[in-house]
C-alpha cells in the first residue's frame, strides 16, 4: 500500500483521469440538453437535482464518514457515479433518453457524492503533514480544473466522431481507473481527539454535531456565511453560463468549449501556483481577496463581454483565482478542526455554504427566460437603460444577471474584511494540534 505523499499522488492521478471523463460527459450532455430544449431553466434544473440530494444527505454522510473507513466511502461514491453514467448511456443507445432522466441520474449521483468530499478532505489531513495541506489542496484544485482544459476541447472534437455514446463510455472507463488507484493507497484512520470523544453518540447526534461545532465558533461561522452569501449571489449567473454563451453565439459549441477550456487553463495555472506556493499568509487573504477578484472578473467582466476575447480573459483570470480561494479556505479548516471530526464538521460546513445553491439554480433559469431576457432584448422594458452595458441581442438579459451577481459578490468580500471575527480567524483560533479544542475559539467575538 502506498502511504504519505506517494499515496496521495496515486489518489490524485486517479482523480485527474476520472474528472477528465466526467467533464467530457457533462459537456456532451449540456450540448445535447440545450439542443433539444433551448431552455436555460432545463439546464439549471440538472444542477438543482444534483445538489439538493447531496445537501440533504450531507449531515448523515459526514457522520458515516467519521465512523467508517474513508477510503471505502470514496470508492462507494465513485461506483455510484459510474452506475449513473451507465444508465444514461443505456437510455441514450436505446433512443429513450429524455431530459428528466438527467434529473434522476443527477439526484442519484449527488446523493452518493455527499460522501466523497468530506471523505477525501479528511483523508488529506491524515495522509500528509499540516505544512502540506495548502499544496495538497492546490493539487486537488489542479485535478478539478486541469482536466477541464482538455475535456471541452476533446468532447467538442470527439462528438462528431464517437458521439455522445463514445464519450459516456470513456467516462465509465475513467471511474474504473480512479477506483483502482484508490485500492493501492493506504488512508490512515485518525486518532480520537477530546472533541471527538465528546461527539460520540447516536447517528443522529453525530449527524448534527457539526452544527453545534460551527455555531460555537464565530470565526468559522462567519467564514461559512461568506461562502453561503457568495454562492447564492454568484451562483445565479453561474447556473446560466452555458445558455448565455450559446445564446450570444447562435449555439456555437466550439465557442462555449473554448471558454470552458480557457477557464480550466486558468485553473490549471492557479492550481500549479497554489500547489507550489501553499497560499498567502494569512490564508484569509486568499479567501476574501479571491472572492473579490473572482466576482470582478468571473461575473462582472463576463457579463460585460459580448465576444470570445473578453469572455476568454474573464474566464482565464477567474479560473486562476478559484484554486487559491478554495485551497486557502480548505487549509484553514483542515488546520483548525481535529481530523477525527472533520467528516461531520465538513459536511455541515458544506451544507451551510451550499444550501442556497439549489435556490439559486431554481431562480436562475426562470429569471433569465421569463424576466431578464424579454426585458432587455430589443423593445424590452429595460433595453435602453442597459444597452450600453450588454446590448439587446439574445443573451443580453443573462449578461446583465452576471453583472449584478458580480457586484453582489464584491460586497460580500468587503463585508468579510470588515468583520474582525472573519478577517482575523487565524489569530483568534489556534490550530487543533496546539491547544485543547474547547478553549479560546469558543469565546464570543466582536463582529
Amino acid at each position: 500500500m502506498l502511504t504519505g505523499m506517494p499515496g496521495f499522488l496515486s489518489f490524485w492521478i486517479g482523480q485527474v483521469i476520472s474528472l477528465l471523463g466526467t467533464s467530457m460527459s457533462l459537456f456532451g450532455l449540456t450540448i445535447w440538453a440545450y439542443e433539444i430544449t433551448g431552455s436555460a431553466t432545463a439546464l439549471a434544473l440538472v444542477g438543482f437535482f444534483f445538489v439538493t440530494p447531496l445537501l440533504i444527505i450531507s449531515p448523515v454522510a459526514g457522520a458515516l464518514v467519521d465512523r467508517s473507513n474513508r477510503k471505502f466511502m470514496m470508492i462507494i461514491s465513485d461506483l455510484a457515479s459510474g452506475l449513473a453514467t451507465i444508465v444514461i448511456l443505456t437510455l441514450y443507445l436505446s433512443g429513450k433518453l429524455e431530459i428528466w432522466h438527467l434529473y434522476i441520474a443527477g439526484a442519484f449521483s449527488g446523493a452518493f457524492q455527499a460522501f466523497q468530499w468530506p471523505a477525501f478532505s479528511a483523508a488529506i489531513t491524515t495522509m500528509l503533514p499540516k505544512e502540506q495541506y495548502g499544496r495538497a489542496n492546490g493539487l486537488m484544485s489542479l485535478a478539478e480544473t486541469g482536466s477541464g482544459i482538455f475535456a471541452p476541447l476533446l468532447a467538442g472534437a470527439l462528438l462528431g466522431f464517437i458521439g455522445l455514446a463514445g464519450i459516456l463510455l470513456a467516462d465509465i472507463a475513467t471511474f474504473i481507473f480512479a477506483i483502482a488507484a484508490l485500492l493501492i493507497v493506504d488512508v490512515p484512520q485518525p486518532e480520537t481527539s477530546q472533541v471527538g470523544q465528546e461527539a460520540h453518540g447516536s447517528l443522529w447526534k453525530e449527524s448534527v454535531f457539526g452544527f453545534s461545532y460551527i455555531l460555537k465558533r464565530p470565526s468559522l461561522l462567519g467564514l461559512q456565511i461568506v461562502f453561503m452569501l457568495g454562492n447564492f449571489i454568484t451562483g445565479i449567473p453561474l447556473a446560466i453560463i452555458a445558455p448565455m454563451i450559446l445564446a450570444h453565439t447562435n449555439n456555437n459549441e466550439i465557442t462555449y468549449g473554448t471558454i470552458s477550456s480557457v477557464g480550466a487553463a486558468g485553473g490549471l495555472i492557479g492550481g500549479i501556483v497554489m500547489s507550489a506556493w501553499g497560499g498567502p499568509t494569512p490564508k484569509i487573504h486568499g479567501v476574501l481577496g479571491g472572492w473579490a477578484l473572482s466576482s470582478l472578473f468571473g461575473s462582472i467582466l463576463m457579463g460585460l463581454g459580448q465576444s470570445l476575447p473578453v469572455w476568454a480573459v474573464a474566464s482565464l483570470i477567474a479560473g486562476f483565482i478559484v484554486p487559491i480561494l478554495n485551497g486557502s479556505n480548505q487549509a484553514i479548516w483542515q488546520a483548525k478542526v481535529a481530523p477525527d471530526v472533520q467528516g461531520r464538521v465538513f459536511s455541515i460546513r458544506r451544507l451551510i455554504a451550499w444550501f442556497v445553491t439549489p435556490l439559486a439554480m431554481l431562480i436562475a433559469g426562470p429569471l433569465a427566460d421569463f424576466i431578464m431576457e424579454p426585458a432587455i432584448q430589443s423593445g424590452g422594458a429595460f433595453a435602453q437603460a442597459v444597452y450600453p452595458l450588454v446590448g439587446d441581442s439574445p443573451g443580453a438579459g443573462m449578461s446583465f444577471i452576471f453583472i449584478l451577481g458580480g457586484i453582489g459578490g464584491l460586497l460580500v468580500a468587503i463585508w468579510g474584511y470588515a468583520t474582525p471575527a472573519i478577517r482575523d480567524i487565524e489569530i483568534i483560533m489556534p490550530d487543533y494540534d496546539t491547544q485543547a479544542e474547547a478553549d479560546p475559539e469558543l469565546a464570543p467575538s466582536t463582529t
